[in-house]
C-alpha cells in the first residue's frame, strides 16, 4: 500500500510537470519565441498553446514601452565647453524574434547606444545650439540611435535631454551676457519712447505756437501743480515775451551838423521817439542835453581850454556815480 501511494505521487508530479512544459500562456503585451531543438520556429501569442516537451522552449518579450534613463555624460562642445548632460530614450520591440536572435541583451545594448550617441552629438554642437534648439537635438539623438537599433528589432520612439549642467564660470559669464542684452533692449525701447515723445512735443508745439495765449495758460497750469507740492521754493519760468518792453531799448539819437543833439535829430533822421518803460527817462536826458550845448556855444567860442561840462539826467543813476561826476567836473551857470 504505500508504495502505491508513493507511485502515484510521483505519476502527479511527473504530469504536473508535464503540463507545465507543455501549456504555455502569454499575456497580451508580450510573445513567445518559440525553438524546437534549437531552431527558430516563430514567434506565438497571445493566448494559449501547447509545446512538444523536451523539443521545443519559448522566451518570452515584452513588446511594451520601455524608459531608460542615460547616464550623465560629460563631454565638450564645439566651442569648448565642458558641459554634462543626461537623458531619457523609450524604446520597444516590434520585432520579437530579431531581439532575441540578434543581440544578448537589447536594453543594455540600447543604453550603451544612446551613451555614444549623446556624446557625440554634444561635441558637434555648439552651447547656445544646446541650449536654444533642444527639440532639433532631440530629434537627431532619436534618429541615429534608431538607425543603429533597428536591426535588432528595436524601435526608439524618442529621446528626451533631460538635464544640461554647466560649470560655475560659465553660468555667471552667461548671466552678464543676459544682463547686457536686457539693457540694450532697455535702451533701445527707451530711445524708441523718445522718439514718439519728441514727434509728439513737435506737434504740440505747433499747436500751443499758433496760439499766444495757450503757453501762458501752460504756465499758469505748471505753477499751479508746484505749488500743490507744498514747497518752499518755486522755480518759475518767465517768458521772454514778457521782457520785449524792456529789452528794446532805443539807441543814443546822432548828433546834427550844428552839434544839436536830441528829438531834432531823432526827427530829422525819420524816426518817431515814443517813450516806452524805460524811454521817457532817456528822452529827459536828451532834452537836458540840447540844453546844456545851447549855453556851452559861447563859452567854448571865447575860451581856449575846452571845459567839461555834466549834465545831470533824471535818470537812475546810483548816488557814489553822480558824486564822482560832480567832483571831477564842475557846473556851469547859464549867461545872461
Amino acid at each position: 500500500m504505500p508504495t502505491i501511494v508513493i507511485v502515484l505521487a510521483a505519476l502527479v508530479v511527473l504530469g504536473l510537470l508535464l503540463v507545465t512544459s507543455t501549456v504555455k500562456i502569454v499575456q497580451e503585451y508580450e510573445r513567445g519565441v518559440i525553438f524546437r531543438l534549437g531552431r527558430l520556429v516563430g514567434a506565438r501569442g497571445p493566448g494559449l498553446f501547447l509545446l512538444i516537451p523536451g523539443a521545443e522552449r519559448m522566451r518570452k518579450v515584452d513588446l511594451r514601452i520601455v524608459t531608460l534613463e542615460v547616464p550623465a555624460q560629460e563631454a565638450i562642445t564645439r566651442d569648448n565647453v565642458t558641459v554634462k548632460v543626461n537623458a531619457v530614450v523609450y524604446f520597444r520591440v516590434v520585432d520579437p524574434e530579431e531581439a532575441v536572435v540578434k543581440v544578448i541583451d537589447y536594453v543594455r545594448a540600447t543604453s550603451l547606444i544612446g551613451q555614444t550617441t549623446l556624446r557625440s552629438i554634444l561635441g558637434q554642437s555648439d552651447l547656445d545650439h544646446l541650449l536654444s534648439e533642444r527639440d532639433k537635438i532631440n530629434a537627431e539623438l532619436q534618429q541615429v540611435i534608431d538607425t543603429q537599433t533597428s536591426a535588432w528589432g528595436v524601435k526608439v520612439t524618442s529621446v528626451e535631454v533631460r538635464d544640461l549642467e554647466l560649470p560655475q564660470t560659465m553660468q555667471r559669464a552667461m548671466a552678464r551676457q543676459a544682463e547686457a542684452e536686457r539693457e540694450k533692449r532697455a535702451k533701445v525701447i527707451h530711445a524708441e519712447g523718445e522718439f514718439t515723445a519728441s514727434q509728439q512735443l513737435a506737434n504740440a508745439a505747433a499747436v500751443i505756437g499758433s496760439q499766444p495765449a495757450t503757453l501762458q495758460l501752460r504756465y499758469l497750469q505748471t505753477l499751479t501743480e508746484i505749488a500743490a507740492e507744498k514747497n518752499s521754493t518755486i522755480v518759475f519760468p518767465v517768458p521772454l515775451d514778457l521782457l520785449q518792453g524792456f529789452l528794446k531799448l532805443p539807441a543814443p539819437a546822432p548828433a546834427d551838423v550844428n552839434g544839436r543833439f536830441g528829438a531834432t535829430a531823432l526827427g530829422n533822421a525819420g524816426i518817431s521817439f515814443q517813450p516806452v518803460g524805460w524811454e521817457p527817462e532817456v528822452g529827459r536826458c536828451a532834452a537836458n542835453l540840447v540844453k546844456a550845448r545851447r549855453f556851452l556855444k559861447p563859452i567854448r567860442r571865447s575860451s581856449p581850454k575846452r571845459p567839461s561840462a555834466s549834465v545831470h539826467c533824471a535818470s537812475r543813476h546810483t548816488p557814489e556815480r553822480s558824486v564822482r561826476g560832480r567832483k571831477r567836473n564842475h557846473r556851469l551857470s547859464p549867461r545872461s
